[in-house]
């Protein structure tokens, strides 16, 4: 019988131990399964707690339906029916800029209507169609690129909030290829974005004449999808359909080359497992721990994937006890206005099921790249400050009638320039190791979406070892 150990039982590691049981299920080879968990639960960094009539979501909100992988997982744990998508409302979205809320532009009218941006800066994002191509493919950081091909208004206002919303990111030290791959690709192809969106705006156009569907083509998209219970429904369902044995409260401590190209793998507890495969699904600072020994050099490397840390900040209020708009998904804020926080979310707005009726539910989040020292703050001095900031941004002044603070001293993996590089490194370390396999959030996409594809990813790769 063939073994894999899975160090890590986040959403990388259970998607990764699903996808490989249904491998081995169509070709009937007999597997064994061990998942490694150093924390007494499964989900990771997902957990939805319930409290007081508030369900708050302890670290990622949901996924985006503008991808399939997540989507097709759902369907085949029997959860499509369960799935919840946000409320049309939240399509709204803010920045906070020049003291004011500015919706973020729909379209070009409301682009040129909006406060958002002066008129310089709305005549260089413009003109952004008459900038150059770059002309060598060499890695640059998110700011270059956005004050490059857009001017330092769009990076300030628009770009670098967006980055500390979806990264936690300093887009001074982020990588444009790794954190935005499409935004660079564009660029690449059709020589500019204004260019790159006329053009397949216009083929979206003739394929849809011709009954045909197409993505959007650069941003986002898609629409915020969870669970009426939360994102933890994913992981529990998951961990439910899986065969495989877990062992929780422990973690993988190192890994050794054992007779016939297998692997010892030691654990915390003093046990040992042996293994056809191993599967690194921990973050990339664990990841490094446990390949000291067996690869000194990938260990290294590992090490130097950057992580920000987190606070999240859940505030509930009566919502007869606040007299502010909630017509929306929340907001973000650029650095220079010098708030506390990169942004909050209007949870009971997004979702309505998070709350009570007649409740409201807040989520701001405070750190990141370039606020690191906020980890270390009292939960006092968090409070004071959120409330500081709802009240300058929102006019909100009464003090929550809740209050969850979930602190992540390393929350999200940073992409940096040079992170693609780094990556091809540590992959030639383990070359020799073909049994090793990495999946999570710090190699290629941090979202859900892309957790369950590499996990799909690297449950093909393992399979291709252990038929080999």
């Amino acid at each position: 019988m063939k073994k894999v150990v899975i160090a890590g039982a986040g959403l990388s590691g259970l998607s990764t131990a699903y996808a490989l049981e249904q491998l081995a299920a169509e070709e009937n080879l007999e597997l064994e399964v061990t998942i490694v968990e150093k924390e007494l639960r499964c989900g990771g960094k997902i957990w939805s707690i319930r409290d007081h009539g508030y369900l708050c979501e302890w670290g990622p909100n949901g996924f985006l339906d503008n991808k399939p992988a997540t989507l097709e997982l759902c369907g085949q744990l029997g959860l499509n029916e369960a799935l919840q998508r946000s409320n049309d409302n939240a399509r709204k979205r803010f920045v906070y800029v020049d003291k004011q809320l500015h919706q973020l532009p729909e379209n070009a009218l409301m682009f040129f209507r909006s406060g958002l941006l002066t008129w310089f800066g709305k005549m260089r994002l413009v003109g952004e169609i008459m900038v150059p191509k770059k002309k060598d493919t060499k890695d640059e950081t998110l700011a270059d690129f956005g004050r490059r091909r857009l001017g330092a208004e769009a990076l300030n206002k628009l770009i670098a909030p967006m980055a500390g919303g979806i990264f936690a990111g300093d887009p001074e030290t982020m990588s444009v290829k790794s954190c935005f791959p499409r935004i660079a690709e564009l660029e690449q192809q059709y020589g500019g974005l204004l260019r790159a969106m006329l053009k397949l705006a216009r083929k979206k156009r003739q394929e849809k004449k011709a009954g045909q569907q197409v993505a959007s083509a650069a941003g986002p998209g898609g629409v915020l999808t969870s669970f009426d219970d939360g994102i933890q429904v994913l992981v529990d369902r998951l961990r439910t359909q899986i065969k495989a044995r877990s062992l929780t409260g422990t973690a993988v401590r190192s890994i050794h080359p054992a007779d016939g190209g297998r692997y010892r793998v030691e654990l915390e507890d003093g046990s040992s497992l042996d293994a056809d495969v191993v599967v690194s699904a921990v973050p990339a600072y664990a990841a490094a721990t446990i390949f000291a020994e067996l690869e000194p050099t990938a260990a290294r490397l590992l090490a130097e994937i950057p992580y920000a840390s987190m606070n999240v900040v859940c505030f509930g209020y009566s919502g007869a006890d606040l007299d502010c708009d909630l017509n929306g998904f929340g907001y973000l804020i650029p650095r220079q206005e010098h708030c506390s926080v990169l942004g909050t979310l209007w949870d009971s707005s997004i979702f309505s099921c998070r709350v009570d009726e007649g409740k409201v539910l807040l989520r701001s989040m405070m750190g990141g790249a370039t606020n690191p020292t906020a980890i270390d703050l009292s939960d006092e001095q968090v409070q004071i400050l959120v409330q500081a900031d709802l009240k300058r941004i929102m006019g909100i002044t009464t003090p929550p009638e809740f209050v969850r603070i979930f602190r992540h001293k390393r929350a999200i993996p940073q992409y940096v320039v040079g992170h693609a590089q780094r990556l091809t490194e540590i992959k030639d370390a383990l070359v020799d190791h073909r049994g090793i396999i990495l999946t999570g959030n710090a190699y290629a996409g941090i979202g859900l979406n892309d957790c369950v594809a590499n996990g799909r990813k690297a449950a093909g790769q393992a399979f291709d070892v252990l038929k080999g």
